[in-house]
């Protein structure tokens, strides 16, 4: 994995073949089915918030930090972020589509009712998406969460199965101190439901940029989600009504 990461070798194999290998380098394999009591646990569900975008960004690929073959990446602190999508048996779903949003380094959404608009990185793809082969997992490359307003920094994902999302979660920062008193985290009571969605952003072994990565493997079931609350998404004729 370090040596994708090496940047002259990611210039070497184009930037789309190596998000495509880094996906299947980043995550650790698990040996033994159910090693750990998450893989039968279902990740805990989250708001989407109302900041879901409302426009599509002319590049959904799984590389945050460059829009389409730009020169110019995003500002901030790059950021792997890799894992599963499972079932709650363990075993890995193939064919499930991850969409991954955020704030840019600013603390600026892609919505256009986003506060500071006009501040935005530009450079910043700011929603991603990605399908799972046969191991389930997935991988995308962003920055670093700041926080912003009272949240504590955090990541939406979503998880689609067919023309249903089955899963709306947040990934949070380990070791934020605004966790204490963020109002979604903490709406989760069960402290070991709460820690499922709560992951130490690691410096990346070898990079000598200051990169980091993190692992959040998500286990879903078959259940549509309502959709009341998250209606903006249902104008893509992709995804149908639970």
């Amino acid at each position: 994995m370090n040596e994708l990461l090496n940047k002259e070798h990611l210039n070497m194999i184009g930037r789309r073949r190596f998000l495509k290998q880094a996906a299947l380098g980043t995550t650790v394999f698990w040996t033994v089915k159910g090693a750990f009591a998450e893989a039968l646990t279902l990740t805990p569900r989250q708001t989407e918030g109302p900041l879901y975008p409302d426009h599509l960004p002319l590049d959904t690929d799984n590389d945050l930090l460059r829009i389409n073959d730009a020169i110019t990446p995003a500002v901030g602190e790059v950021t792997h972020v890799s894992g599963k999508i499972l079932d709650p048996k363990g075993d890995p779903i193939k064919n499930a589509i991850v969409e991954m949003w955020q704030v840019d380094s600013r603390g600026v959404y892609i919505h256009s009712q986003t506060a500071n608009n006009s501040k935005r990185d530009n450079n910043f793809q700011g929603f991603g998406r990605f399908t799972t082969g046969s191991s389930g997992e997935y991988y995308f490359r962003t920055v670093k969460p700041p926080p912003y307003g009272g949240r504590a920094q955090h990541i939406h994902f979503a998880v689609i199965r067919g023309k249903h999302r089955v899963l709306t979660t947040q990934l949070y920062v380990k070791g934020d101190p605004k966790l204490k008193r963020d109002g979604p985290i903490n709406a989760i009571r069960n402290p070991k439901l709460r820690t499922m969605l709560i992951r130490e952003f690691k410096p990346l072994k070898g990079s000598t940029t200051g990169e980091l990565t993190v692992g959040f493997d998500l286990v879903v079931g078959v259940t549509p989600e309502d959709p009341k609350e998250d209606s903006l998404r249902f104008q893509n004729p992709k995804y149908k009504k639970g």
